[in-house]
C-alpha cells in the first residue's frame, strides 16, 4: 500500500496509507488531513486540495494538465511550478513515499 506524507498548513507532518488508483485528495480526506477540503469532490474545479509537490517527486508526479493548470491559475493562491491539485494525482505504487505540502484553501 503506497504511503503519502502530507505537510499540513500548520507544519504538522502526517503520513497516511493510500489505496492504489485513488487520488491523493481521497487519501487525505479519508485520513482527515488538515487543509484538504475537496469541496468539488475531485472534479478539478475548486482548488481546495492545492498542494506543492516536494522537489524530489515533481518528475514522478508530472505536471498539471491544461484544465488543472487553469484552475490553479484562477482559483488558487501561492501557485508555483510544483503546484498540483491533489484530486488530480492518481496514486500508484511508484508514488509510495510521495511528499505533498498542503496549501489547500481557494481564494
Amino acid at each position: 500500500m503506497p504511503r503519502i506524507t502530507f505537510i499540513e498548513p500548520d507544519g504538522t507532518v502526517r503520513t497516511v496509507d493510500a489505496e492504489r488508483d485513488e487520488s491523493a485528495m481521497q487519501a487525505a480526506k479519508r485520513n482527515s488531513v488538515d487543509g484538504i477540503i475537496g469541496e468539488c469532490g475531485g472534479s478539478c474545479i475548486c482548488a481546495t486540495c492545492h498542494c506543492h509537490v516536494d522537489a524530489l517527486w515533481t518528475d514522478r508526479v508530472g505536471p498539471a494538465g491544461d484544465i488543472e493548470a487553469d484552475v490553479l491559475e484562477f482559483e488558487a493562491t501561492d501557485v508555483r511550478p510544483e503546484s498540483r491539485l491533489a484530486c488530480q494525482i492518481a496514486i500508484t505504487d511508484a508514488l509510495d513515499g510521495l511528499k505533498l505540502r498542503v496549501v489547500g484553501r481557494s481564494r
